[in-house]
């Protein structure tokens, strides 16, 4: 009972039981009717029981689940209480009532996660038990890369349910680099044609010598896109878009040459990109590619309904810029005092436009460069730094340093971990990170909404990479995220292991490609593809 992930807040056994039968009901009260329908539905896939939904709780069903919004608590905090009535499930939102059910899936045991029966015999039971329960952050979220490497929709549906296991809410969807453009746009078809497809991709870190010769891409249609969105609302995730500007935007120059820098290169011998790293080729700063990419965000808005919308703004070089007439022009024109400037300004515009439209912006901490945009908030990557100066601005943060939560790095220093990237982050290691900084004052930490995992794909080439990468580490993040103690010293680690050991068997029967706590299977290595030294630099996305 006690091998919950991640911990609930407060935990009270009992000594009995409640057995589900086939005469057990699910009973969704109102508002939360869709939690009951989807509880009904994996628990159904998985006991054989017909758990037939019904529509009000009686006393006298004894083996019966309630499921209803409840009083005096928090958006998503929820109460569990399983007792001689049966197991009730109450929260302060349908999301808070979700959370609840998750933790009485764990309860059923590891079983309770597979899509059909193993032993149609077995007793499906509740121990006695009341958990109270509420998440210490509003945003946990984990950040996938499909366009370094493209994971086709049935893996991102799989993905949005591995997060919803483990009470994560937040799905950062980074759809575009300079290795793919993976979102239809249908103002502009040649951003999929074109954009989409490389002909070849570049196999371990950027220094490797080894190429899968053989073309890479794929994207999601309007329609994937909605279907993706739906699913992970009915998962209680919010899909934020990333679309990265001004730099990480080879692919769509590929497409659409004039949106890069013509006056300084002939963009029209780009090709999407077929290796990693940081690109030199940005858009250009004109009223085109502004036009451009405002097209592109009406056809984002529609898709994505969240209240943040991703702009990138990382890694952009100015080289070309510095180099540009019709780039410097422009920093003349408007006053601008340095190409920092002039990113700035170029961030500032889809700002005021998302603004406008009701929704915000957030980018990555380079965005605080020569000047933060007003209401932007920043996704905080190189470190602390970024958070920490956002937040005494008086913006929103969420923390995702890349020294503590990169899943793509190294989880153990060992010859045989596959393609070795950047620092070596074991689980404890994620399982001490601390989203807020200890220098900020109680005010300025208010405004960290949050934390994230970031996956980012250069070395994950199908969707069993991304799980060696993400778990269990993934696990250890949730629990962060979800109730870690602001002190991690006294967090108990070797009671997180005890219970790992048991949240091994859910993984198991989601069928995840875990990275065992022995290291790595024999065909989970990649030997002779090269990685980056242990003690080397930190890696450049």
């Amino acid at each position: 009972m006690t091998e919950l992930i991640p911990l609930p807040r407060d935990v009270v056994a009992g000594s009995g039981e409640v057995r589900l039968t086939a005469y057990s009901q699910i009973y969704a009260g109102p508002g939360v009717e869709g939690v009951g329908h989807w509880l009904s539905g994996v628990l159904r896939q998985a006991t054989g029981l017909p758990l037939r939904e019904g529509w009000e709780l009686d006393d006298t069903d004894d083996d019966g689940i309630g499921l209803q919004l409840g009083t005096g608590l928090g958006p998503e905090e929820y109460r569990l209480v399983s007792d001689s009535t049966g197991v009730l499930i109450e929260g302060g939102s349908a999301a808070g009532v979700f959370w609840g059910a998750q933790t009485l899936r764990q309860l059923l045991g590891p079983d309770a996660y597979r899509r059909a029966p193993v032993d149609r015999d077995r007793i499906w039971a509740v121990p006695h038990v009341t958990i109270e329960d509420a998440p210490r952050f509003r945003w946990r979220g984990v950040m996938l890369d499909v366009a370094r490497h493209f994971m086709p929709k049935d893996g991102v549906l799989r993905h949005l349910d591995l997060l919803a296991a483990h009470k994560l809410n937040v799905f950062h969807f980074h759809l575009t680099d300079d290795q793919g453009w993976r979102v239809e746009i249908k103002k502009y078809p040649r951003l999929t044609e074109v954009g989409s497809w490389r002909a070849r991709t570049k196999f371990g870190h950027r220094a490797s010598p080894l190429w899968e010769e053989k073309p890479h891409g794929g994207h999601y249609t309007q329609d994937d896109i909605r279907e993706i969105v739906a699913y992970a609302a009915e998962r209680h995730i919010t899909v934020v878009p990333e679309i990265d500007v001004p730099g990480h935007s080879q692919a769509a120059i590929a497409a659409y040459p004039e949106l890069g820098n013509t006056d300084v290169i002939d963009t029209s011998a780009l090709s999407v990109w077929d290796t990693w790293g940081i690109n030199p080729n940005v858009l250009a700063p004109t009223d085109n590619t502004l036009r451009f990419y405002e097209g592109v965000f009406e056809e984002v808005l529609e898709l994505f309904p969240s209240e943040f919308i991703h702009v990138g703004g990382d890694e952009c070089p100015k080289d070309q810029w510095r180099q540009s007439a019709t780039a410097q022009e422009r920093i003349r024109e408007l006053g601008l005092k340095d190409e920092d400037e002039l990113q700035a300004w170029f961030i500032g515009h889809f700002d005021t436009w998302l603004t406008a439209r009701g929704r915000r912006l957030i980018g990555w901490d380079e965005i605080l460069e020569g000047g933060l945009a007003k209401g932007a908030a920043v996704s905080s990557w190189r470190g602390y730094a970024g958070g920490v100066a956002a937040a005494r601005a008086g913006h929103d943060v969420v923390m995702c340093p890349e020294q503590q939560v990169y899943l793509d790095h190294r989880q153990d220093a060992g010859a045989d971990e596959p393609v070795p990237i950047g620092y070596v982050r074991t689980l404890e290691d994620v399982y001490r990170f601390e989203p807020v900084p200890a220098e900020l004052t109680p005010d300025e930490a208010g405004h960290v909404l949050g934390t994230q995992a970031n996956l980012w794909t250069e070395v994950m080439e199908d969707p069993a990479r991304v799980d060696y990468q993400a778990f269990p580490r993934l696990a250890a993040f949730a629990e962060v995220a979800w109730s870690g103690l602001p002190a991690p010293a006294r967090r108990d680690f070797a009671d997180f292991e005890r219970r790992l050991a048991a949240h091994y068997g859910r993984l198991d029967a989601l069928g995840v490609a875990y990275r065992p706590p022995t290291g790595p299977r024999p065909w989970q290595r990649r030997p002779g593809v090269p990685g980056r030294p242990i003690d080397g630099p930190p890696p450049n996305r």
